[in-house]
C-alpha cells in the first residue's frame, strides 16, 4: 500500500516539474528585448522607464528606485531620453531643488508602442484553438487563486 500511495504522488510531482519547466521555457523564450531595440532603438530598461512615466511624472530618485539603479545612472538615462525628445524636466512644485521628469508626446507614443510590444501575446498562444485557450485561461486562473 505504501508503494501504491507513493506512486501517484511521485508521478504528480514529476508531471508538475515537467509542466513548470515547460512553462518556464515557453515564457523565457518570448524575450522581447530584441523587438524593443529593433522597433524603438531603445534599451528595454529605458522603455520600462517610459512606460512607468505613463502613470505620471516622477522624480529622478523615484526613477532610480523603480529601475533599480543608482541616481547618477538615472540622471544619465534621463539625459539620453531627453536628448531624443522623449522626456522633459520641470521643477518640482514642492521642492525647487528636485526635478520632475515628464513624457513628451513623442515619449508617450514610444512608451505605448513599447507597452504593446511587451504585452502582445506570442503567436504560439494566439494560434491555440479557442477551447484550448479557454481551458488554459481557467487553469491559470486557478493557479493565480492558489487552488489545487
Amino acid at each position: 500500500m505504501t508503494t501504491q500511495s507513493a506512486t501517484p504522488d511521485t508521478s504528480s510531482s514529476e508531471a508538475a516539474s515537467r509542466v513548470w519547466s515547460a512553462l518556464h521555457e515557453f515564457v523565457t523564450g518570448q524575450d522581447r528585448r530584441h523587438a524593443l531595440r529593433a522597433a524603438l532603438d531603445l534599451s528595454p530598461a529605458k522603455v520600462e522607464v517610459l512606460i512607468k512615466l505613463l502613470d505620471g511624472p516622477m522624480t529622478l530618485r523615484e526613477i532610480a528606485r523603480t529601475a533599480d539603479i543608482d541616481p547618477p545612472a538615472a540622471t544619465v538615462g534621463v539625459d539620453q531620453l531627453e536628448a531624443r525628445g522623449l522626456v522633459h524636466r520641470t521643477a518640482h512644485p514642492d521642492d525647487l531643488r528636485r526635478k520632475l521628469v515628464h513624457l513628451t508626446d513623442a515619449g508617450r507614443n514610444v512608451a505605448q508602442r513599447g507597452q504593446a510590444i511587451l504585452t502582445a501575446p506570442p503567436p504560439a498562444l494566439t494560434n491555440l484553438n479557442p477551447e484550448d485557450l479557454a481551458r488554459l485561461d481557467e487553469i491559470l486562473a486557478q493557479l493565480r487563486a492558489g487552488k489545487k
